[in-house]
Parts: C-alpha cells; sequence; structure tokens
C-alpha cells in the first residue's frame, strides 16, 4: 500500500508537472493540467491509476484548507464591510446565473432537483482563477481587486450554505427538514465556539511563541483539523468546520502570516484534488452531456460579464472597470464541482447532472483563462504589456 501511495503521487506530481507547463504555453490556468492528467492517468483513458478512492480521500484535505484559509481571511470588520457594499450586486447576479442553468436542464429534460443544483452550481465564479490571473498589485492595492474579493468571497459564503443543505439533505435514516434544522442550529453553536477559544486560548498560545515557526505551523494545522473533525461529530461537514476554524483564527495579528505559510500545503492537496476528479470521470457519460455542458457553458460565459458589468455600473463604477471585473467572473466555481460531487454522492442528482455541471465547469475554465489572459493584464498574459506581477 506504501509503495502504490508513493507510485500515485510520483504520477500525479511529475506528470502535472509537464501539462501544468503546456497549460502555461497555451495561456491556461494550472488546474486545466491538474483535470486533463487525471483524465489521461485515470480509469477514462490509460488506467496507470486504479484505486481513485485511494487518492480521493486524500484529495479532500485539499478542500478541508481552501475553506480554512478563506476563513482565515474573514475578519468581522471586512465582513461588514464587504455584505455592505456587493450583497445586492452578489444577490440578484446570482439569482440570474441560476434561472439560466436551471433553464438549460430543463430544456434537456433533468428532473426538477437536478435543475435545481445545475441552477445553484451556474450561480459561482471561480475563487482560483479570479484571483489566481488578477495581478497582485491589483489584488492588494486597487479598487478592483477589492470588488473582486467581495464578491468571490460572498460567493464562496453562499456556496457553503449551498454544500450545508446538499450535505443535510442527503443524510439517511431521518427527515431532512429535521437534519437541516440541527444542522441550522450547530453551525452558530460551533462558529461561537471557534471565535471565543480560538481568542481566548489558541491566540494566547501563538502570540506566547511566535517566533518558533514550527510551533506555529503544528498548532494552525491541529486547530483545523480539530474543528474539521468536530464539525463531523456535531453533523455538519470537515469543510464546514475547517472554515469556521478560519475565522475564528482571523483576528489574530498573525493571521496573514499563517495565510502565506499554508498555501503550498494547500496547493499540495488541492493538486491531487483535481487529478482525482479528472481520473473518476467516466468518458461515457461525459459525451452523452457534451451538448447541454456545452450550451450551460456558453450561455454563462456569454451573459455573466455583461450582467455584472450592469449592476457593477448601477452601482457607480466605471463601464470599462465594470465590464473587465464582468469577464474576470464570467466562468463557473471550483465549488460548483464541489456541489455536482457532492450532490451525486448524496443522491440528490443523476451522475449525467453531475458531469453536465462538471463538463460546464471545465469548459468555462478553459475559454475564460484564455480570453483574460488575452485581453488583461495578468501574470501570464499573452504580451508582456499586459504582464504584470
Amino acid at each position: 500500500m506504501t509503495e502504490s501511495i508513493v507510485f500515485y503521487i510520483f504520477i500525479i506530481f511529475a506528470g502535472s508537472a509537464v501539462l501544468a507547463t503546456l497549460a502555461l504555453y497555451a495561456r491556461q490556468a494550472l488546474l486545466i493540467g491538474y483535470i486533463v492528467m487525471g483524465i489521461l492517468m485515470g480509469p477514462p483513458v490509460f488506467g496507470v491509476i486504479k484505486d481513485t478512492v485511494l487518492i480521493s480521500s486524500i484529495a479532500d484535505i485539499g478542500i478541508i484548507f481552501l475553506l480554512f484559509l478563506l476563513g482565515l481571511n474573514l475578519q468581522p470588520q471586512d465582513l461588514f464591510h464587504m455584505f455592505r457594499k456587493t450583497t445586492v450586486l452578489t444577490l440578484v447576479s446570482s439569482l440570474i446565473f441560476a434561472l439560466v442553468g436551471a433553464l438549460v436542464g430543463w430544456a434537456f429534460g433533468f428532473s426538477f432537483a437536478e435543475n435545481l443544483v445545475i441552477g445553484i452550481a451556474a450561480m459561482f465564479s471561480s475563487t482560483i482563477i479570479g484571483l489566481k490571473l488578477l495581478p497582485t498589485t491589483v489584488l492588494h492595492h486597487k479598487h478592483a481587486g477589492e470588488i473582486m474579493i467581495s464578491v468571490l468571497l460572498l460567493q464562496d459564503l453562499i456556496a457553503i450554505l449551498m454544500l450545508l443543505i446538499l450535505q443535510g439533505l442527503g443524510k439517511e435514516g431521518s427527515s431532512p427538514l429535521f437534519d437541516i434544522a440541527m444542522l441550522t442550529l450547530n453551525l452558530p453553536l460551533m462558529a461561537l465556539f471557534a471565535i471565543f477559544f480560538a481568542r481566548y486560548v489558541l491566540i494566547k498560545l501563538i502570540r506566547r511563541f511566535d517566533k518558533i515557526q514550527e510551533y506555529i505551523f503544528l498548532m494552525t494545522i491541529g486547530w483545523c483539523l480539530s474543528m474539521a473533525e468536530f464539525s463531523m461529530q456535531l453533523g455538519l461537514s470537515h469543510e464546514i468546520g475547517a472554515f469556521l476554524g478560519g475565522v475564528g483564527l482571523a483576528s489574530s495579528p498573525l493571521a496573514r502570516y499563517i495565510a502565506e505559510s499554508l498555501k503550498p500545503l494547500r496547493d499540495f492537496f488541492l493538486i491531487i484534488f483535481f487529478f482525482t476528479l479528472g481520473a473518476k470521470l467516466d468518458l461515457h457519460i461525459l459525451s452523452a452531456v457534451l451538448a447541454p455542458a456545452t450550451i450551460l457553458a456558453g450561455m454563462l460565459l456569454l451573459i455573466k460579464p455583461w450582467v455584472y458589468q450592469y449592476l457593477l455600473i448601477k452601482l457607480g463604477e466605471a463601464p470599462p472597470l465594470s465590464l473587465e471585473m464582468g469577464v474576470r467572473l464570467g466562468q463557473i466555481s471550483e465549488f460548483s464541482l464541489l456541489i455536482a460531487v457532492v450532490a451525486a454522492s448524496a443522491n440528490i442528482i443523476t451522475e449525467p447532472a453531475s458531469y453536465l455541471i462538471q463538463a460546464a465547469t471545465l469548459l468555462t475554465f478553459i475559454f475564460s483563462s484564455y480570453y483574460i489572459v488575452m485581453h488583461y493584464p495578468t501574470p501570464i498574459a499573452a504580451s508582456d504589456r499586459l504582464r504584470r506581477d
């Protein structure tokens, strides 16, 4: 078993490094290379990696760290400012995109529940692509970065809520409404515990030994995984617990340092996650839903930029900036991939509906990334004039 794990890690990272290089030359986001590598090396094509259950269990840790770092960047005062500024924009746009997704699902004969999940998946834009293709100078110092972060973080919060509801509906042996009610009750209790324990115990310990970087790293990982497991015991999910654990630590003066130090670890597991996503695809089902996936992707790629532009202009933003932000937010989200997987695992939707969401998401990743790097400043832009760190 140990040899198989080492071999799998070798295949995932050596192969992904090659395809990531090709992705950069093609002006694509790196995660496209990871997913394609999974398709090639997994059961869909060559079958080099057969045990997708093994790598899938490892890959789930990447989502845990992703949500922990998301929470780590959500200080209470920032949350208030964010909600006040972009709540209407995010909610109105999300409803429009959800309607588009549901209509496409309805047009191709999917059930009501499946249309609902397809609509939910269409609501969100990719945090990874949106921020990775935004120059660092813009991300941290300019108004455009503030808009992007505000919209994406609000969408991520909505996505977390949707995941919570889907997981509640997917539980067996009791009433879904009762499960959702219990989850809703446990969520604020756990949030309060995370905030108070982090403030009065964890942050004080970190401050006491803040010169020992290894200790900070150890305590942070221990806190993240402890909250994830505690959340599971309360009937929530690992991801929800990790997110609340990050929120609890957000007020620490070392929050930014912790976030930066954990990014390589997060990326390690996220590479495995996206590889696993490709390895688990069934190409026969994928080909069957390619037509509706292409239509859904095309409609969202066309509609999202104009909807965002219109709403941002209504909020007083300049038209050129509004259109640029719309284009940068024009794809579907990696959270949509997670929603598709969770909903299918909970038997809320069928495999074809899940594959429709996944295929449409990947198509928007490809075309959105290419268009952005050809027309806007990014670290991997098509010309030196547009390339910025």
